[in-house]
C-alpha cells in the first residue's frame, strides 16, 4: 500500500508540474492536485490509525 501512494504522489508531482509549464494542459494542474490530495489523505488515514506497538 505505500508504494502505491508513493506512485500516486510522484504522478501527481509530475501532473504538476507538466499542468504549469503547459498552459495547453492546464487541467492535468487540476489532475495534479486531486491526487496529490488523495495521496496525502491516504497517508494521513494510515499514519494516525496505523498499527500502534506497545
Amino acid at each position: 500500500m505505500n508504494i502505491l501512494v508513493a506512485i500516486i504522489a510522484i504522478v501527481a508531482v509530475i501532473l504538476l508540474f507538466t499542468g504549469g509549464f503547459v498552459q495547453s494542459l492546464n487541467f492535468l494542474l487540476w489532475v495534479g492536485l486531486v491526487l496529490l490530495i488523495l495521496a496525502v489523505i491516504v497517508w494521513l488515514v494510515r499514519f494516525l490509525g496505523g498499527k500502534r506497538t506497545v
